[in-house]
């Protein structure tokens, strides 16, 4: 393998391509990655193991056991090469709009079904997982609907869809963002939802705001209630839209953001992948400032000891009927 302490890192997709060209180059950047202190065996943890060059894989001496840089990552057992998995991880960490699977496949020359799997796969990674750290200071939090207009919709759908407001049928999303100052950006936490009840609200805000905080929202009645734990201050879009330093702006912003890269890119979402692509999103914002470089290798960090299967992926591997594959 070879040394990447003196390598200058790619910063451009140009870049990426070429230097990743070399499977042996490959591998080493991902142990520099995920083993910067030596390689470890993922089965046993033993760092007693020999390199198979030819195959590019160890031999643990501990437990027998073989493996590659892609064991206990979200690559693993994936018969793509690295180069393909590290341009996939460039291209989605760092399109502003995202990239569908249909340009993916096309660009990377795999098909169709291994990119819109590659790309789940990456999502995954770019998960954040369970917040060790409530958000604090000033809290923004308001609610998005994410769906097709049912005038747009195939006259035979446009039947069996219950009557109501423009929401009706669409999936519901919340946000909760911390403003940023002077040295540190907002960030936001996103998920999607069963209802706007107060519980529901509620339950979101104190599973990820620390108390005494304070609470901005716009004035859904189901907010109510929240100011025996935090400072809740809330502005009527019906009459306007910031009252001085109360507003939802921030969120409006990542909402714009989200919807313009559904239906720019991906055009269709099934309601059971929504969560996948509110991570992607909000790993993006989150980490706007950042350079692509620095963005891919975070991302590239994240990939250990997660896994996510095609059975799973597709909902095989659950008590409900399986799920078709959505083409973006």
């Amino acid at each position: 393998m070879e040394d990447q302490s003196n390598i200058e890192l790619p910063e451009t997709l140009l870049e990426v391509a070429r230097y990743f060209s070399d499977p042996d180059r490959c591998v080493g950047f991902m142990v520099s990655i995920r083993w910067a202190n030596g390689v470890v065996c993922p089965h046993c943890g033993s760092k007693d193991h020999y390199y198979l060059t030819t195959r590019r894989i160890w031999k643990c001496k501990g437990c027998k056991k073989q493996f590659s840089a892609k064991v206990g990552t979200v690559m693993e057992e994936s018969p793509l090469g690295l180069d393909i998995w590290f341009t996939a991880m460039w291209l989605l960490a760092n399109a502003k709009n995202g990239i569908s699977s249909y340009e993916l496949h096309r660009a990377l020359g795999i098909t169709q079904k291994s990119a819109w799997f590659v790309l789940h796969r990456v999502r995954l990674a770019l998960n954040a997982g369970s917040f060790e750290k409530k958000l604090t200071g000033i809290v923004e939090s308001d609610e998005s609907y994410i769906g097709g207009r049912i005038s747009n919709m195939h006259k035979d759908k446009k039947e069996k869809m219950p009557k109501g407001r423009g929401t009706v049928g669409k999936a519901i999303v919340m946000g909760v963002l911390e403003r940023g100052d002077a040295g540190k950006l907002s960030s936001v936490r996103a998920k999607v939802i069963q209802d706007i009840r107060r519980e529901t609200l509620h339950g979101e805000i104190r599973s990820n705001v620390e108390e005494g905080s304070s609470i901005f929202t716009d004035s859904l009645a189901s907010y109510q209630g929240l100011e025996a734990d935090y400072v809740h201050k809330f502005v009527d879009h019906a009459v306007q839209y910031v009252d001085g330093v109360v507003h939802t702006n921030g969120l409006e912003n990542f909402w714009s953001l989200l919807k313009r890269t559904v239906r720019g890119t991906y055009t269709h979402i099934d309601a059971d992948h929504l969560f996948r692509y509110l991570d992607e999103q909000a790993y993006r914002f989150n980490n706007r400032k950042d350079d692509d470089q620095g963005r891919f290798v975070k991302a590239l960090g994240s990939v250990t000891g997660k896994r996510l299967t095609y059975k799973e992926l597709i909902g095989k591997d659950s008590k409900k009927p399986e799920q078709k594959q959505k083409k973006e």
